[in-house]
Parts: C-alpha cells; sequence; structure tokens
C-alpha cells in the first residue's frame, strides 16, 4: 500500500495535538569535521595494553624454556589467562559509561567494541582454563578432569575463578543474536551485569596463583593500579555522574500523550533544562521511580530537540515495561543517565543529509531534522497508515525548515517501497543522494536493506551513520 503523500512533500502549518512545536530560532549548524583522531587514540592505548599485558611474560620467560609440548601448553596457558585479564578489565571499563569514552567514541561503537572484545574475552578464557589444565595434567601425569579436582581443592582462590569463567560463559551465550531476542530486555541486562561479579571473583585468583602476578614487584603494582583505575571509573561513570546529572535536573513526567494505540510521548520537566547540552539523535537511559518501573532502566532517544523547556522520548509499547509507561502519572520523578550517543548531526561530513526511518526509527531523526539545515531529506517507512507518529510535526518542519519528507507505507513488497528503495527509486526522490550524509534508523533488516541500497548508488561508508534496535 502507498500512502496518499508518496512522492510528495507535505508542508501544511499544522502543529502536533501534544505541543510539540519545533522551536526554529536555533542556528544553523556548520558542517563539522569528523573527531576520528580521539577514536585512533582509544584503539592505540587498547593495542598497547594487549602488548603490556604479555610483555611480564615475554621478559619471565627463559629462552629454550619453552621444549617440549608441555612447556609449550602451559606458556600458551599462562599468555591466554594475562589476555583474558587484561579484556576483562576493558569490557567493564566500556561498561562505565565514562562520560569521556561516550563522548569520543560515541554509545554506539562501544557497544559494537563490547561485544567484539567479549567475544574475544570468552575465546581467551575457555583457553587459558583449557591449556592450563591439559599442561598441568601431562606434568603430573593425571587426566585434564582429575587435575581440575586437584585444582579446585588445592589450590587457592580456584573455585572463585571456575565461577568466573562460567559466569562468563552464561554471558557470552546471551549475546548471542536469537538468545537475545528471545530473552526480556530485564534478563538480558541482568545477565550483563554479572560481569561485575567476573571481576570480583576473578580478581584474587590472578593474583595467588598467576605466575607472572605472584610476586610483589612493580608488574604485580601496575596490575592492582589497573584495577584501580577501572573501578573508580565505574564509579564516576555508573554513580558519580548521574548523581550529579539528577541532582542537577530532577525530572518529573510532565505529560503522557498517546500519539497512536501502540505509541505514547512522556513529556519531562525539570530545573536548568536551559544548561542541558544534548543533541538530536541521542538518548538517555531512563529508570521512572515508580511502581512496576523503578528497578529498570531502558534507553530511549528523545524525540524533539533541546528547548530549555521540556524534554521528550516518544516510546512504542512492545513489552511489559513499555506498557507500564503508558499509566505514568504527572510529578513521578525519573532518574535518567545521559545523553549518549555520537548518532547526531554533529558527526556529518556534508552540508546536505538525508534521512530514513523504520517505524519508531522516526525518534532520534525527528529530534535531528531540528539541527539540520534546509535541503535536508526525511524517508519514513511503516507497515500501515496508523504506524505513522508525530506526524504533524514533521509536515510543520517541511514548511518552517525546508525539508522533504516522503512517507512510504507497506511492507518489502508493496507498491511504496517497491517504488522507492530501489536504485532508480531513490535517486529519483533525492538525485544528490550520494552527495548527502544519511542516518538510518530503525530494526536491523531495515538499516541493513537500506545500507546495502545506499552503497549500490555509491554512498560512501564515512557518509552513512546507522542505529539499529529491534522494535
Amino acid at each position: 500500500m502507498t500512502h496518499p503523500d508518496l512522492y510528495s512533500d507535505r508542508r501544511t502549518a499544522a502543529h502536533s495535538r501534544s505541543g510539540g512545536r519545533p522551536t526554529t530560532g536555533s542556528p544553523l549548524p556548520v558542517v563539522p569535521r569528523r573527531g576520528a583522531g580521539g577514536r585512533r587514540l582509544l584503539v592505540g592505548l587498547f593495542l598497547l595494553g594487549l602488548v603490556a599485558a604479555v610483555l611480564p611474560w615475554w621478559t619471565d620467560t627463559p629462552a629454550g624454556s619453552l621444549a617440549g609440548s608441555t612447556a609449550m601448553l602451559t606458556g600458551a596457558g599462562q599468555i591466554s589467562g594475562l589476555l583474558a585479564g587484561y579484556l576483562l578489565l576493558v569490557q567493564v571499563l566500556m561498561m562505565s559509561r565514562l562520560p569521556v569514552l561516550e563522548r569520543v567514541a560515541g554509545g554506539e561503537r562501544i557497544a559494537r567494541w563490547h561485544r567484539d572484545v567479549g567475544a574475544t574475552l570468552l575465546v581467551a578464557v575457555l583457553a587459558h582454563m583449557s591449556l592450563i589444565l591439559v599442561g598441568y595434567a601431562r606434568l603430573e601425569g593425571r587426566s585434564p578432569l582429575s587435575q581440575a579436582g586437584v585444582m579446585l581443592r588445592d589450590y587457592q582462590d580456584m573455585v572463585s575463578a571456575f565461577a568466573a569463567a562460567g559466569l562468563l560463559v552464561l554471558i557470552g551465550l546471551t549475546g548471542v543474536r536469537a538468545v537475545r531476542r528471545a530473552l526480556p530486555y530485564e534478563l538480558w541486562h541482568a545477565t550483563h551485569l554479572a560481569a561485575y561479579a567476573v571481576l570480583l571473583l576473578g580478581f584474587a585468583h590472578q593474583f595467588s596463583n598467576g605466575t607472572q602476578l605472584f610476586r610483589p614487584d612493580p608488574v604485580r603494582t601496575g596490575w592492582i593500579g589497573l584495577y584501580l583505575l577501572v573501578v573508580a571509573a565505574l564509579l564516576y561513570g555508573r554513580v558519580i555522574a548521574p548523581l550529579a546529572f539528577n541532582l542537577r535536573h530532577r525530572l518529573r513526567v510532565a505529560d503522557v500523550v498517546a500519539e497512536n494505540p501502540d505509541t505514547v510521548s512522556i513529556y519531562l520537566t525539570g530545573e536548568r533544562l536551559d544548561r542541558l547540552t544534548m543533541l538530536g539523535g541521542q538518548f538517555f537511559r531512563w529508570r521512572f521511580l515508580t511502581r512496576g518501573c523503578w528497578w529498570q532502566s531502558h534507553p530511549f532517544s528523545v524525540s524533539a530537540a533541546a528547548n530549555g523547556r521540556w524534554l521528550r522520548l516518544t516510546v512504542k509499547v512492545v513489552g511489559a515495561h513499555t506498557r507500564d509507561l503508558r499509566e505514568l502519572e504527572p510529578g513521578v520523578r525519573v532518574w535518567a543517565v545521559g545523553p549518549s550517543g555520537t548518532f547526531t548531526a554533529a558527526h556529518r561530513t556534508r552540508e546536505r543529509a538525508l534521512l530514513i526511518a523504520g517505524g519508531s526509527g522516526i525518534t532520534p531523526l525527528r529530534a535531528m531534522l531540528e539541527e539540520l539545515p534546509p535541503g535536508s531529506a526525511l524517508i519514513y517507512r511503516v507497515r500501515a497508515p496508523a504506524d505513522v507518529v508525530l506526524h504533524r510535526e514533521l509536515d510543520w518542519l517541511a514548511q518552517a525548515r525546508g525539508v522533504q519528507v516522503w512517507y512510504v507505507v507497506g511492507s518489502r513488497d508493496d507498491p511504496g517501497p517497491r517504488q522507492v528503495m530501489t536504485t532508480d527509486g531513490l535517486r529519483r526522490l533525492v538525485p544528490d543522494v550520494a552527495r548527502r550524509d544519511v542516518y538510518l534508523c530503525g530494526p536491523p533488516g531495515l538499516v541493513e536493506q537500506s545500507r546495502q541500497l545506499l552503497r549500490r548508488v555509491g554512498v560512501p561508508r564515512r557518509q552513512i551513520h546507522l542505529a539499529t534496535f529491534e522494535l
């Protein structure tokens, strides 16, 4: 089915029934430069840390001491153990929500790094356990299973180390996409918080059994210092910075407005909102301090640019928590952590932009539209006309800021999407698409399909910005 406004530029003066008229007095931003230097520095520091983690083993291992397969097995086990200890610290640091990390790399990129480092960490831990067990078993003339029993009984802190490894395997399994989709968000999130327990359980084992860290020397002191730095970052990012933010702004629910039967907009007011630095496209982790909601936080993008008076998030009802949000009462206190994310107009490389939204992926793009110069364009994909939200505001922006807005309704094989989401259709709609930055936000299938289409029409990778989520 094709929406009647397909291929049309709607420019009506009607504003949102929720009162969310865009602000028009903000200056148009200049084209910023991509800040890749900070990310390169982070990657360089990470690689330097990998080398430093293995260096103690290298300096402590005499030449010729690895003769024979048993020595090679235990040596490889020691290396993988040092790497696992370092990668665990990196993982926890990426979970710390340290503001400087999120500013430099962005929440989306950190999430990708977290996933990749997590998979490597799991491999390193399993390799460490297997290699050490087999190597020590051959050295002592036992089976690996018998050796595991001896280590659990006789080696200090080994029980906690095995428990830490088991937790890591559990966390790794819940990171598999199919498993994650099957789990409620709350359970998945709680499981990943077990990484803190892994840090605590594995800490003592490294220093009581680790050959390179057993002796009281500068290497041991350096590792302890690294642990303390990571714990300090965790406390600052998870406790101190959020506490300061919420004491400063004291957010409360002002109103809850139904945009359609399964989407609501939640308006928040607070103190000193004119001093809140936030960009369209960013998100917060919201915790609503009321019965049934206080014990969990969820990430939602703001759906309107900062205006100094209120904040707004627009949420699609997809589970128990989002259903509860429809029943929020004015005055409910809100604990927010953020803003986070680099999916913003500040990271574009060209003057003009094309925005492609799928379903509730419109929310960050709606906020971003207020910060883009005239000539920007939006393609809004939905399955049915009733799924369109914030359309009055989008139409208002089309008139006030010279934004082209196209509504494309139907499944992938319906006439509207078939006409638009092809190389010819996209070039017909946006002839200069290859000279624009393109922002994609929506479910994984739509984002990946659109990304491939953009590459076929000649949009360089550096001009494509992605924000993927599950509906």
